[in-house]
């Protein structure tokens, strides 16, 4: 009898669990952000911490580059909750609307429920264009345990603020970063994130979610050009590793002038700290385009011969040359250039069992 008492009330409890339902009309509590945990950023201490780069610090950038900086890619907020539901509402500054990028990616977020040690993708929402600063919901009917969230934000746009909101009477708060180590990825588009059709499915976050290394990623759409004022934000950065998508925007000409000074300022400041160089990826429009077929082939050769001589004259600089975007098909490109998500799936796959060797040397697992 007793037995069967225990067992009818597991049931109950687990009925009561499995049926709890966000009510129709739900009060939200509200959290900052920033106050919860933030993860992905370049800098803690930055005045508006959703801003991956403070423009009143560094210098030199040009317009274009001064709102890329600004915007949000790559940062994530982590928290637990026994909330049924959980939504945002965005104070945001400057917005993108770009052609080839899903609004999704481009202004929205992106949940995940870590389950059975997993990161698994909940659900995507963002406000409409003429209700920006409106309480968006992310989930609701969820079950009332505890779970450990991870919400990523916008990626082509401007965050001033952020509030995470939950069912009145819930809990809510902060929980420690769940990736470890620092590597830090620099790049064009493509680390930027550009063509995917919600903010994590660029391949870094894919890759942090695949192998649990905390990636802080600064990808900055056709802007990633080896430039000195952009290796100072990287020497004052923290990382126990950076990744390199520099090959992708630069003409030969300014790799050849920028490569060398590039890799020297950065391990005067990082000394011992991995430098690891990806070849740029297949874009598909080259392949009835003659001229760009021409100019690709070149660039890729070049800098072939370059990285060749730097991993000889620099300890601890690699160049990783298997990483692909581009299936049998070829059918992965959204505009010629940018891969889709699957395309992005693709390059994080080609990039993670190179990658996970060279740290494994520095004791990075």
């Amino acid at each position: 009898m007793k037995t069967k008492g225990l067992s009818f009330l597991v049931l109950m409890v687990w009925a009561v669990v499995a049926s709890a339902q966000t009510p129709k009309d739900v009060k939200y509590t509200f959290t900052e952000a920033a106050d919860l945990t933030l993860i992905g950023r370049l800098f803690s201490d930055n005045p508006i911490p959703y801003h991956r780069v403070d423009t009143s610090r560094f210098h030199g950038f040009t317009s274009g580059e001064n709102f890329q900086v600004r915007q949000s890619a790559g940062i994530a907020c982590v928290f637990r909750t026994n909330s049924t539901v959980i939504s945002v509402q965005t104070q945001y500054g400057q917005l993108s609307f770009p052609a080839n990028t899903m609004g999704l990616a481009a202004r929205g977020y992106d949940l995940y429920i870590r389950k059975d040690g997993r990161w698994l993708y909940a659900n995507s929402a963002v406000a409409g264009d003429k209700n920006l600063d409106s309480n968006v919901i992310l989930n609701r009917d969820m079950d009332n345990t505890e779970k450990e969230c991870m919400i990523y934000l916008p990626m082509y746009s401007e965050v001033k603020g952020l509030k995470i909101g939950v069912q009145e009477g819930a809990s809510i708060e902060p929980m420690d970063n769940p990736f470890r180590h620092r590597i830090v990825f620099f790049g064009s588009s493509f680390t930027h994130g550009v063509s995917t059709s919600r903010t994590g499915m660029s391949y870094p976050l894919q890759l942090e979610r695949a192998t649990g290394l905390h990636v802080v990623s600064l990808g900055c759409s056709g802007n990633c050009k080896l430039q000195p004022y952009f290796c100072d934000v990287l020497c004052a950065a923290q990382a126990d590793a950076f990744v390199f998508d520099t090959f992708s925007n630069p003409s030969i000409p300014e790799i050849e002038q920028r490569l060398f000074p590039f890799i020297e300022k950065l391990q005067k400041a990082h000394p011992g700290v991995p430098l690891i160089f990806q070849r740029t990826i297949y874009r598909e429009r080259r392949n009835f385009n003659t001229a760009v077929e021409k100019f690709e082939r070149a660039r890729q050769e070049r800098v072939g011969e370059l990285m060749k001589e730097a991993c000889k004259r620099y300890k601890d600089v690699y160049y990783v040359t298997v990483t692909n975007a581009t299936s049998p098909t070829h059918e992965t490109s959204v505009d010629g250039t940018h891969p889709g998500d699957y395309g992005y799936t693709l390059w994080a796959e080609s990039l993670r069992k190179p990658l996970v060797k060279i740290l494994k040397k520095y004791g990075i697992r």
